[in-house]
């Protein structure tokens, strides 16, 4: 049995928010950190007071997190980035909102007495004395504070007129200091004991790291208490003014469960496999029900469950071919078919995403680069056109309107036009398990469907779910597939927009519908037209494929360990001797599967295995004074021999290190010999960076994050978690079903 707590996390908009550059404006973005500790980041939206970002994010963290807080920052080239303020939803706040909290929230201004991180050791014991009882506390250590410079102190107070302080511990972010302190306890004696952690600085004044504070009564008592305590804000100080920082809108909702063994989910994942494996015939009522019951707001979660669990016992084409049937059966009208928010279609979403996002970005990516890297200005419609200036200098002319549309025109012909043609030629590109699942389809509806009238009702069913709610929303907010690691300016945007309403028209079969909503798309029609007829050539050679060619091709894909993250990485082995610098990584190829991490050259050059996986041991972040590089991850593993080994990868940004982090802990997540506590530092001459621990091999002195994991398309399936989900909804509509 196991507890996992998740945040589906939707960072919306951002209004009225405080310029912080000289132009009056901000270029802002957001930071979510889980109890002080930086997941998430994304994308800069430049030059807005009113940024939109909506990202979505699902992250896995241990059940006992306490807060999870968004902080809007300003990016500056030149300088530290700016804090605009933060919103900040503690678990008891997210478990009143069972349907999650959804709305907008008044930026606060961050107080760096309120921005503490971190535990402290202490041992607390009440000796009893001759005239009186005496309190004894011992201060061991500390790890996992925010030091804001590289000193560390610790001052505790029992009693406003008996202060005293520890020792001083010089540049560390992991202090030991094993001190006890003795006092007499009167019969009057305060209330609370204070225990803080202070940075001592020389110069200015000393800056606040948290405090942990006990009744004296309670001691009293128990007569002793130790542990590991959590460091706490000051929060002595009166509430700010919300009013003047801007408002962010979230959508965020938390999600506890307790996940049973396998075994207890058995019964029900071979009810609903032996459903799905009877198909639209058999007398099952189950998913037909679970469809019927299910709420629009949760259709899509559900899909997803329904899918990942399907997809682990290779039933994903079966589950929605059922769910094709079923939306067949009560669909009299062609052209509605597979239109609305069903959990056929919801279902069809997800599995595309999961199945085939690589394919995605070898079709689409290249198309996106180049409209990201020509900036050119794009504008169909009249009433939008903005004139320009043309010509060398000192022969500037004003450009036509009419030379504005010839030239968007071409621009959006000569992309829509290479998107088409490579799409044309990726036939055997497509995933088999996807090439098959449109097969299916594509022959349930020409059966429900036959007759001349109906000819292009197959390719449409096809084309609604590659075109419409797979190709068109992954151009225009590539962002959100992947496909970006920034969101596009207005006029990228503007472009990106015109371009997927072209590929939408396509995919409708270019009907007059579809013509009649917009007249000024008109100069795309012969490119669209060509493009339906490459489409309809495209879909026949997709889903004309042999059964023994079908298994063949998923018998050759599954004898390949499909990548569960693949990129680019800086790689250096430290030896601990000299100095470490960012110029001493070297840039490979890398390429995460469940089997193991390797490296190549280039991406088409042969693998070499690095690491295998069942060697992991952890997979952390390193502390940016280390390499000068707050992208830094290292993995500890142990080589053949059982030596233990680490590897310092370095990432370009922090949305790649965050990614990298999470795909490889969820692949190693069920090893045996995982860490409990590593050095977020490197061992250098004779000591650790972070804790000034003379010995190599001593434990690590932060604790591991192995649970804190982000979601993506791409993720090795949980079948328990999929089943436990699945059995909580049922649950849920006990009432209904009966």
């Amino acid at each position: 049995m196991a507890k996992r707590s998740s945040l589906s996390i939707r960072i919306v908009e951002g209004k009225n928010l405080p310029a912080k550059d000289i132009t009056g404006s901000s270029d802002p973005y957001c930071i979510v950190k889980v109890d002080n500790e930086p997941i998430i980041r994304t994308a800069t939206v430049w030059k807005t007071l009113c940024p939109f970002w909506g990202e979505e994010y699902q992250v896995h963290l241990p059940p006992t997190f306490h807060a999870v807080a968004f902080y809007v920052m300003d990016e500056d080239a030149l300088s530290r980035d700016d804090v605009i303020g933060k919103v900040c939803l503690t678990r008891d706040t997210l478990a009143s909102h069972p349907k999650g909290f959804s709305g907008w929230a008044h930026l606060t201004e961050v107080d760096p007495d309120e921005e503490v991180q971190g535990e402290i050791h202490l041992r607390l014991e009440v000796v009893p004395g001759p005239r009186a009882h005496r309190l004894r506390c011992s201060v061991l250590e500390v790890f996992g504070v925010a030091l804001p410079l590289a000193w560390g102190a610790l001052w505790s107070q029992p009693h406003p007129l008996l202060p005293f302080s520890g020792q001083i511990v010089k540049k560390s972010c992991y202090p030991r200091w094993n001190e006890t302190f003795e006092f007499e306890l009167e019969e009057r004696a305060a209330e609370a004991l204070c225990v803080e952690a202070w940075d001592w600085d020389l110069v200015s004044r000393n800056d606040f790291l948290g405090k942990v504070v006990f009744n004296v009564q309670r001691l009293r008592v128990a007569q002793q208490e130790e542990g590991w305590f959590r460091l706490q804000p000051d929060q002595s100080k009166s509430l700010r003014d919300k009013g003047n920082l801007g408002s962010l809108q979230l959508e965020v909702r938390l999600r506890d469960e307790t996940v049973l063994p396998s075994g207890c989910y058995q019964p029900l994942v071979q009810l609903l496999c032996h459903e799905v494996k009877l198909g639209a015939q058999g007398p099952g009522q189950l998913i037909p029900l679970i469809e019927e019951t299910t709420s629009t707001e949760c259709r899509q979660d559900v899909a997803t469950s329904l899918l990942k669990l399907f997809l682990g016992q290779g039933l994903a084409k079966d589950f929605l071919d059922l769910l094709f049937q079923l939306e067949l059966r009560r669909t009299s009208e062609a052209n509605t078919l597979f239109r609305s928010n069903s959990l056929a279609s919801k279902s069809m979403e997800s599995f595309l995403k999961v199945a085939g996002m690589r394919y995605l970005h070898g079709i689409v990516g290249p198309i996106i680069d180049k409209v990201f890297e020509e900036k050119k200005y794009v504008e169909l419609d009249p009433s939008k056109v903005e004139v320009k200036d043309v010509g060398c200098s000192g022969l500037h002319r004003p450009q036509t309107e009419a030379e504005v549309l010839e030239q968007s025109a071409q621009t959006l012909r000569a992309h829509l036009g290479a998107l088409l043609s490579s799409l044309s030629r990726s036939v055997r590109a497509c995933p088999a398990v996807v090439r098959a699942t449109f097969r299916q389809l594509f022959r349930r509806v020409r059966e429900r469907f036959p007759g001349t009238q109906h000819e292009n009702v197959p390719f449409i069913a096809v084309t609604s779910f590659l075109c419409l709610r797979f190709f068109s929303p992954a151009i225009m907010s590539p962002k959100l597939f992947y496909l970006r690691e920034r969101h596009a300016d207005a006029r990228t945007s503007r472009t990106l927009l015109l371009l997927a309403k072209a590929v939408q028209n396509v995919g409708n079969m270019d009907t007059p519908a579809s013509r009649a909503k917009e007249a000024w798309m008109e100069p795309l029609q012969p490119t669209v037209r060509q493009g339906v007829a490459q489409l309809k050539d495209f879909i026949a050679k997709l889903v004309d494929i042999e059964e023994k060619e079908e298994l063949d091709l998923q018998r050759t894909l599954s004898l390949q360990a499909p990548p569960v993250k693949e990129g680019p990485l800086f790689i250096h082995r430290t030896k601990g001797k000299g100095p470490l610098t960012s110029s001493s990584f070297k840039k490979l190829h890398f390429s995460l599967t469940t089997e193991a991490l390797s490296f190549a050259k280039t991406p088409s050059s042969k693998k070499s295995a690095f690491i295998r996986l069942a060697n992991i041991r952890a997979a952390e972040k390193v502390e940016e004074k280390s390499f000068g590089s707050s992208h830094v991850m290292q993995v500890i593993y142990t080589d053949d021999a059982g030596r233990p080994q680490t590897a310092y990868l370095q990432c370009k940004c922090v949305n790649e290190l965050n990614q990298w982090l999470s795909a490889l802990r969820k692949v190693s997540i069920n090893n045996s010999g995982l860490l409990g506590s590593y050095h977020p530092g490197i061992f250098r001459g004779d000591k650790w960076s972070c804790c000034h621990q003379k010995d190599r091999t001593d434990r690590g002195c932060d604790k591991t994050r192995s649970r804190v994991t982000l979601q993506e398309w791409n993720d090795p399936l949980d079948h328990d978690l999929e089943a436990q989900l699945i059995y909580r909804h049922l649950l849920g509509v006990e009432p209904a079903l009966r």
